[in-house]
């Protein structure tokens, strides 16, 4: 599937210029990984400071940003002066001081950095999620099996043992057959963030480059400071990609399969009105063929909302099974037997009567550190570009599926029958940026 896919979105493709290639990582135990950040915001500062950063044997060589302000207090962080900045990522990857990057700019750039990267023979650290589209997800798998570097992806939940032990009960048949899955995300926004008039953007932030490859858009404060560059088609695309991602990840793992049949949605802003381009409550119903724990198929149905959080748990999944059902999230799981038919359940219901209960370890950095033994013993990980490509893409189709108002048909390419969706499985660059392997 994968090869007829690439070759599909290659067709056409324009060539870009070669970002020059930079010497290849001393991977001997005993050498120093020297690390470069791209995008020195929130998720930037989370992943270097306490898990990148404390880490023996690695040091933070160059940082860039398109903002001067965070890229200064980032640099002054991991080194000061001895630290290079680039407010250019191509100009960091030209740094022969950087054998390895850890890409946490937001979702517009990632297959485009990652591919340069490559290119220039780094090895990556890629936040999630995979891109803007689908469609780029082929050309960054393509590209990182072309230049043969270990990238592996922050979808960290897979290197989290009590994750792992759930997908391991699942496909063991711990659950029964699965008939269906649940997925949420509730947050409180409320009442939102109102409805600022576009301006000028800060004097430290290079906003040409911080839209990229997007279409461009105006500076409006909602676009950029907290909360806001998700509901943003400049910059994201909603919790069902920016959270779901995690999320579909692990149902596309535990289930064995890897992508879904059908795709229906809908949303509005009922809990509150702003100027943010998703909206703020937001339901999609997902169906997936057969797999090794669904001979018959199963639904998988999401539901998220920025108008309340209050909820036993606010960001999760519960697999459904004809033996026993699965409440999982970051802070463990619960396994509840099934009710026998003819029996009612007991009013406390599911979340007390539980048959087994797993809580996490304290092992949330396992991610990095895997990184960093991967790119010492070059050995690919265990979230890759391919499986970002696919958990991106069924948040992605919800999205479609929203935008059309259409029950979509995905083959696990295209769009079926829909020239219209089809369109959105590719959205174009913004010149002079060029989706090239």
């Amino acid at each position: 599937m994968e090869s007829r896919s690439t070759r599909r979105f290659f067709i056409g493709a324009m060539g870009g210029a070669a970002v020059p290639r930079a010497r290849a990582a001393q991977n001997s135990a005993n050498s120093t990984i020297q690390l470069g950040l791209i995008g020195c915001g929130a998720r930037g500062r989370g992943v270097m400071a306490p898990n990148f950063g404390k880490m023996p044997g690695v040091r933070f060589t160059a940082v860039c940003d398109v903002n001067a302000k965070y890229m200064a207090e980032v640099r002054e962080r991991v080194g000061g002066s001895a630290v290079a900045a680039y407010a250019d990522y191509r100009k960091l990857l030209e740094d022969r001081n950087v054998d390895a990057v850890v890409i946490a700019t937001n979702q517009q750039w990632h297959a485009l950095q990652m591919i340069a990267a490559v290119q220039a023979g780094k090895d990556v650290y890629l936040e999630k999620p995979m891109g803007q589209s689908i469609g780029e997800g082929p050309v960054a798998m393509a590209a990182a099996k072309k230049y043969g570097r270990i990238v592996q992806v922050g979808t960290q939940q897979r290197s989290q043992e009590h994750y792992q032990k759930a997908v391991e009960l699942i496909q063991a048949g711990r659950l029964g057959t699965i008939c269906a899955v649940q997925v949420w995300d509730y947050e409180n926004y409320y009442p939102g963030s109102g409805f600022p008039a576009d301006c000028a953007p800060p004097s430290e932030l290079d906003w040409d480059m911080y839209v990229g490859p997007s279409p461009f858009r105006n500076y409006n404060p909602n676009m950029y400071y907290k909360y806001g560059y998700d509901w943003f088609r400049v910059a994201g695309a909603g919790h069902q990609v920016a959270w779901g991602v995690h999320h579909f990840d692990i149902v596309l793992w535990a289930m064995g399969v890897r992508w879904p049949k059908t795709v229906s949605a809908m949303g509005r802003n009922y809990a509150y009105e702003d100027n943010h381009e998703y909206p703020n409550t937001f339901s999609s119903t997902v169906e997936f063929g057969p797999g090794p724990v669904s001979k018959y198929g199963f639904l998988l149905r999401y539901m998220m909302r920025t108008g309340g959080k209050r909820e036993v748990r606010a960001h999760g999944k519960c697999f459904i099974g004809t033996e026993a059902s699965m409440i999982l999230d970051r802070a463990g799981f619960s396994i509840v037997k099934e009710v026998p038919a003819g029996r009612k359940m007991t009013s406390t219901g599911m979340y007390v009567n539980a048959e087994e209960t797993v809580l996490p370890s304290d092992d949330v950095r396992r991610h990095m550190e895997g990184f960093i033994v991967n790119v010492r013993d070059r050995k690919h990980p265990n979230a890759t570009v391919e499986t970002l490509h696919y958990s991106t893409a069924v948040g992605h189709l919800m999205n479609m599926a929203w935008e059309t108002g259409r029950t979509l048909h995905w083959d696990g390419e295209r769009v079926v029958g829909d020239a219209a969706a089809q369109k959105l499985v590719l959205r174009p660059y913004r010149a002079p940026w060029k989706l090239a392997v």
